[in-house]
């Protein structure tokens, strides 16, 4: 019998969240990129590309409906890399959900009010990221 230790650690101003290594430039990177909410303090709360909601200091934290990961919007898998227009905050079910599905991927994490609750739903990542992505990446 094991356990499994989820959680966040810093060395070298690298963080390792859930197996997974960003500096912590590229996190505060995808942060701004999230959506921020009118009459909310968007230096702690914001919303992913799917309408969750995600808490700043909730980085990394999959035992919080409110926590989000780095989400390569194209995939590592596939060629995605680091560079910052790659990267998203996105909330941990919906990170999980999306795996490497690009472009067309599915959320099942969504906001009704100031609350998040399990909602399925399939989205599209935008044109023009995927314009973006197409040249930084020579995606055919």
């Amino acid at each position: 019998m094991f356990s499994l230790f989820v959680g966040i650690i810093i060395i070298d101003k690298r963080i390792f969240a859930n197996n997974n290594t960003m500096t912590e430039e590229n996190i505060n990177s995808a942060w701004e990129r999230a959506t921020k909410v009118d009459n909310f303090d968007s230096n702690q709360f914001r919303k992913d590309a799917c309408g969750a909601w995600i808490i700043r200091s909730h980085y990394g934290q999959r035992d919080s409906v409110y926590g989000w990961e780095v989400d390569h919007v194209y995939p590592q898998s596939m060629g995605g890399g680091d560079d910052m227009e790659n990267l998203r905050a996105m909330q941990w079910e919906n990170n999980m959900s999306k795996g490497d599905d690009y472009p067309d991927y599915k959320a099942v994490v969504q906001s009704e009010g100031n609350k998040n609750v399990r909602k399925e739903g399939q989205f599209t990542v935008n044109a023009p990221l995927q314009a973006t992505l197409k040249k930084l990446y020579d995606i055919k």
